[in-house]
């Protein structure tokens, strides 16, 4: 069951360029998983889907590496604050925290997402300029060759940092913010901040990771089937992203980000309709 679940999640994240924990860890928590536990158990996953989902990518030219590893030191840092903050917090906070940033998603989801690229030059000077940043591609579902200005650098870090601590706090990949950042305050085109999202969240699991394990949270009877079915997941969503238009999906996925944000709030509340919590 395990498997099965985290295999569809990552295949549907994967789509989007988020790790599948944005719905792994409310799916573990309707079967009456401790959502510590799940948060744990999840972060695992976004580590191997990650890895798996990687190489396809970057065959793509799609993933941005050299914008990823800048962005990756806010993001990471962000990871480590989120974990000392993790212990302060109280579970039902956490529910509540995690139903905002289901709704947040999806409002972003339905915001319309142009893939089109960016007109604007290059300015001299410029952090994006002066790392190099600037990239292009060619799409591989229309053959069109794309090329796009990375702008706004730092406002862009500090949302990643923010996003960091999301991501230790409720292990899900931090992809749910990452991507509506990389398309507001860098203007990237939808498939660079995907799978640019999909390289970084990874590296920002695994900056919080060893925390979670030496507390004692991470249960590997849980961990490692949810693992192999994220790897799996991945894989497939990976070759599906390349090749299909996000469209539709973008919408089946607002509904399932705001039919999860319903139950997360209500178990916040400690109405449990999908089962006890232990």
């Amino acid at each position: 069951m395990l498997f099965g679940l985290s295999l569809g999640a990552s295949l549907v994240g994967g789509l989007l360029g988020m790790a599948g924990g944005v719905l792994i860890v409310p799916a573990l928590t309707m079967l009456g998983i401790d959502i510590r536990t799940a948060v744990a158990a999840s972060i695992v996953s976004v580590i191997a889907s990650s890895c798996a989902s990687a190489a396809p990518l970057l065959r793509t030219q799609l993933t941005n590496v050299r914008l990823a590893l800048v962005l990756e030191l806010a993001t990471t840092l962000g990871a480590v604050s989120g974990v000392f903050l993790t212990g302060l917090l109280p579970t039902s906070l956490l529910f509540f925290v995690f139903a905002a940033i289901l709704v947040v998603s999806a409002k972003q989801m339905l915001a319309r997402r142009l893939d089109a690229a960016s007109q604007e030059e290059p300015v001299p000077g410029e952090w994006g300029t002066v790392l190099r940043l600037h990239g292009r591609y060619v799409d591989p579902s229309t053959g069109v060759d794309v090329g796009y200005v990375v702008r706004r650098l730092p406002t862009a870090m500090a949302l990643m940092y923010a996003a960091g601590i999301v991501s230790a706090l409720l292990g899900i990949g931090s992809g749910v913010l990452k991507i509506p950042a990389m398309d507001t305050a860098l203007r990237l085109p939808l498939k660079v901040s995907s799978a640019t999202s999909n390289f970084m969240i990874g590296v920002t699991a695994a900056a919080s990771a060893g925390a979670y394990f030496m507390r004692g949270d991470i249960h590997p009877e849980i961990a490692a089937p949810v693992a192999l079915g994220s790897v799996a997941g991945a894989l497939l969503g990976a070759r599906l992203f390349i090749a299909v238009s996000n469209e539709r999906l973008r919408l089946l996925f607002v509904a399932i980000l705001g039919l999860l944000a319903v139950q997360m709030t209500l178990q916040g509340l400690g109405i449990h309709l999908l089962g006890a919590m232990h």
